[in-house]
Order: structure tokens, then C-alpha cells, then sequence
């Protein structure tokens, strides 16, 4: 989408071990997004070895320079979402890197070149905060179901003080969780959602469920993301507000309408599904440890389980009235669940043998 606008040039920060690692995790890149090797915008798309998360991004002084010298426009969306990861570890990727991010902000602005910076937050700011997530600060103390959810606050924090103190021209987006393409399925990684649908479909757990109630899972396709990200960095007025880049609390579809949903996706695969068994959320809780028990092989395929049902389990919801607001006076409006979750779904369910 950037590489769509002439005679933009995009430099992209990328870790590698070494020269030939960047070579190889940018011509993977360039493979997913289709970019082939005689396309005249791949001259425009400019691979950077660094690290995010270190001073000046450990780039060489030289190569920094060069960034201060005319970068106009920034965005971070670089993020371990590990849930699981020491707070030293967490706190380093997400507040490191919005401390490196936001120095070449101030150094851009002074030098007078910077337009926009976008700063891709998450929802999970919310923490355990319960009822509907505003599309504003979060003043209030709240507790974290993990590591990523509390240093992805503590960095927004500082990208606040940021905007109110300096006046940068940031826009902070907080995406739901993000799945696959809405046209096509493809994602480049298969994350949370993906480990959720086995859960929901009943495939790891035995067809056993817990009492789903009203909970409801908000997801957003990548490609609704990107498009939302790419828009406000051309869009001034954006600067210093906040959009919930998410389905919103009545599109979102409740986990148990979500179940049925996959169960069938599942089955028209040829998946086989177990009959649904709902159990008491507490005898819920204790199957990682009795199937540990009883079937090791399953021991280590169900550990995480108490993680993502952590999720499963809160009765939140996140406004999303200014982003779609935004989206209309745009002319645009965002695709339904039941139009893109058989095509993301089944992606997943065939990969490796769908085509690219």
C-alpha cells in the first residue's frame, strides 16, 4: 500500500544475524507480498538490518543520519506478542522500541522534515478492565492478564506524554486481534486466533467447552488494519487521536455463535469435530492437567490453553464509533465476520496446499 504511492521510498527495519539473513528475510517478504524480482517498486523498498528496540535502532551512525535527513513519514508496528514473556523481556520490545521510535520523532521534527508518525498500540491496553474500552486514554489503574498486554500500556504512556507535552504528530492505533487477509485468508504468521479456532472447534480439547455466555471475541482482518494505518499517515488531522481498529462491541461475534461458525467451516474441510460437551468453567480450568495426566502426548498442545482462555473469559468490549466514523467520511465501512471468517479460516485449515 505505501509502494502504491509514486516515487515513494520505504525503508524497513528488519532483525537478522547477519547480511545474508536480511537478504533472506526480505526476499521472503518480498515473496508474500508478491513483489517479484523485476518489479521496479522493489528499487523503492529498502531493507535495514537493526533492531527496534535498541538506541538509534543499533544502526550504524551513517545510516541513521540518513534517516534524520528526509524520513517524513514513520511507522511502528514492531512488537514481540509473546504473552508469555519475562516483564524485563516485554518491557524491552514494546517500551525500548517506543523509546527509539519517539527520539526519531523529536529529531526528525527538529530538523523539520517529520509529517506523521503512526504508532501501533493494541486493545489489550484494557488489561482486565471490564465493559466497553474507549477510544481514549485510560486514566484508570487496572490489573493485565499477561506481560505483552502491561508493556504495550506502559509504552502508549509514554507516546501520551509524547503528544500532549510535545505535540508530535502521532495517531495511536489499538487493533483488536488481527487475523488473516478479508479478500484471501494469507497472513504471515498464524498467531492467537488461529490456536482460539482449534479451541472453539473442539479439536484440542475434546470437543469439552466451557460455558461461553455472552463473551464475545473482537477480530479485525490485517487488511483492514494496513488500510487504516496507510490512511491516517496521509491524513494530518489524524494527529493525536485514537482509533479502536476492531469490530466494535455489536459486530463482534460471541464465542458461542463463533463456535458454531468454525465447527461447521471446520467440517466442510474435512475436519472432523467431537460432539460439543459443555463442562463448568471451573472442571474447564483443570483439563491441561488431566490430560497431561492421562495423555502426555497432549501435555505439551494444551499447556497454553489456560493462557487463551484467560481471553475467553472477560466481559469487554471495544468502542470503535471514531474509527468508524473516520472509515465513512472516507466511503468506506468494514467487511462482516460471517463474510471473511470462512475465507481466513479455511486459508488456514488448507495451508500448505492452497495456492499463493
Amino acid at each position: 500500500m505505501l509502494l502504491a504511492k509514486p516515487g515513494s521510498i520505504v525503508r524497513m527495519l528488519l532483525r537478522a544475524d547477519s547480511a545474508e539473513h536480511l537478504a533472506e528475510r526480505f526476499e521472503s517478504l518480498c515473496a508474500f507480498w508478491r513483489l517479484a524480482p523485476d518489479d521496479p517498486a522493489r528499487a523503492r523498498l529498502i531493507p535495514l538490518r537493526g533492531d527496534a528496540a535498541l538506541p538509534g535502532f543499533g544502526l550504524a551512525a551513517e545510516a541513521y543520519e540518513t534517516l534524520l535527513a528526509d524520513t517524513t513519514h514513520v511507522i511502528h508496528c514492531a512488537a514481540s506478542v509473546r504473552m508469555n514473556d519475562p516483564l524485563d523481556a516485554a518491557r524491552r520490545s514494546a517500551v525500548g522500541s517506543a523509546l527509539a521510535i519517539l527520539d526519531l520523532a523529536r529529531r526528525l521534527a527538529e530538523n523539520g522534515v517529520l509529517e506523521k508518525v503512526e504508532f501501533v498500540s493494541t486493545v489489550g491496553i484494557a488489561g482486565k478492565r471490564q465493559g466497553i474500552l474507549p477510544e481514549r486514554w485510560i486514566d484508570e489503574s487496572r490489573s493485565f492478564h499477561n506481560t505483552y498486554e502491561q508493556s504495550k500500556a506502559e509504552a502508549e504512556a509514554l507516546v501520551r506524554k509524547a503528544i500532549e507535552d510535545e505535540h508530535l504528530p502521532i495517531t495511536v492505533h489499538r487493533p483488536s486481534m488481527v487475523i488473516g487477509d478479508s479478500r484471501d485468508g494469507r497472513i504471515i504468521h498464524y498467531q492467537i486466533f488461529y490456536y482460539i479456532c482449534e479451541i472453539l472447534s473442539g479439536s484440542k480439547t475434546f470437543g469439552l467447552y466451557p460455558d461461553l455466555g455472552d463473551v464475545r471475541l473482537d477480530i479485525i482482518p490485517v487488511d483492514q488494519v494496513a488500510a487504516a494505518i496507510v490512511a491516517a499517515s496521509g491524513e494530518p488531522a489524524t494527529a493525536g487521536r485514537i482509533f479502536h481498529l476492531c469490530s466494535g462491541p455489536g459486530t463482534a461475534p460471541r464465542l458461542d455463535e463463533l463456535k458454531t461458525i468454525l465447527r461447521e467451516i471446520f467440517s466442510k474441510h474435512g475436519r472432523k469435530t467431537p460432539r460439543s460437551i459443555t463442562l463448568p468453567a471451573s472442571w474447564f480450568s483443570a483439563l491441561p492437567r488431566i490430560a497431561g495426566w492421562l495423555l502426555p502426548s497432549r501435555r505439551r498442545a494444551l499447556s497454553t490453553l489456560p493462557i487463551y482462555m484467560d481471553y475467553l473469559a472477560d466481559q469487554q468490549g471495544f468502542g470503535n464509533d471514531a474509527y468508524l466514523d473516520w472509515l465513512s467520511q472516507r466511503g468506506e465501512a468494514l467487511p462482516s465476520p460471517s463474510a471473511y471468517l470462512p475465507v481466513v479460516v479455511g486459508r488456514y485449515l488448507t495451508r500448505g496446499t492452497a495456492k499463493t
